[in-house]
């Protein structure tokens, strides 16, 4: 029994071809079941110009940071620049969906870099200042990523909606917040943001459950704990003064 065994190692070729499968990609995946010996290793995706405090699973897709304190007014007329209507993203959903219904999983993954780069293009026209730009390069990797691809899509929508309060368009912006937080709930930058954007819009009532709702999910945000203790006096005197108003027409 004290007998050594030397076929007790493990072949170092075991573990060739294991791969961590990215949970985005496993929903994007179509249900049949592929051969082993076909399938390709993911590509690694453009890494964010800027690490994310609150949105850790957004490893390859960077939010742009912006507040509506520092918004500078632009021009809100782009010449030749696709998704310039505000109902144009609805209409690009549905497009998508039915593009992408016997589209092979090689593809989708293709788009999804396209889209990468793209939004890392966006990125630097946001940095530079180039709102326009920027807003349109989101725009063209929006209509470029898989719908399927939920979270990266979220994070495309909510630096679009950054590049567009910038041109101070901010309806435009709410718009796009929504849907981010449509794909993404817990987005807290998302519903920030557009906290923002209603309270700017004097949405009073809208502000508040969004910070209420950032408080549920991160009570350390300071600005929506500000915004709570804030805004229901300014709701009562606003509500107060309206009263006034109708009665004394």
């Amino acid at each position: 029994m004290g007998e050594r065994s030397e076929n007790c190692r493990v072949p170092e070729d075991l573990f060739n071809g294991l791969k961590v499968t990215d949970p985005q990609e496993a929903e994007c995946a179509s249900p049949s079941v592929s051969n082993p010996k076909d399938s390709q290793p993911q590509s690694k995706l453009l890494t964010d110009v800027e690490p994310q405090e609150d949105q850790g699973e957004e490893e390859h897709f960077h939010d742009c940071s912006a507040s509506f304190e520092t918004e500078e007014p632009g021009v809100d007329k782009v010449e030749d620049k696709p998704d310039n209507d505000v109902n144009s993203s609805e209409l690009d959903e549905e497009y998508l969906l039915e593009l992408e219904k016997n589209m092979p999983d090689e593809e989708k993954q293709k788009r999804r870099e396209e889209s990468t780069k793209l939004k890392e293009e966006g990125n630097e026209q946001f940095k530079k200042g180039d709102y326009i730009d920027a807003e349109s390069s989101y725009s063209q990797a929006l209509q470029m990523c898989p719908s399927c691809f939920q979270k990266d899509r979220s994070i495309l929508f909510s630096n679009r909606a950054a590049a567009r309060m910038k041109q101070d368009k901010k309806e435009m912006a709410i718009s796009d917040c929504s849907k981010a937080i449509q794909l993404n709930p817990s987005y807290i930058r998302a519903l920030l943001r557009r906290a923002e954007l209603y309270e700017s819009t004097d949405k009073l009532d809208e502000a508040l459950e969004d910070y209420k709702s950032i408080l549920e999910k991160d009570p350390s945000v300071h600005q929506a704990r500000e915004a709570c203790m804030r805004l229901p006096k300014q709701i009562e005197e606003r509500n107060e003064r309206l009263k006034e108003e109708m009665l004394g027409k």
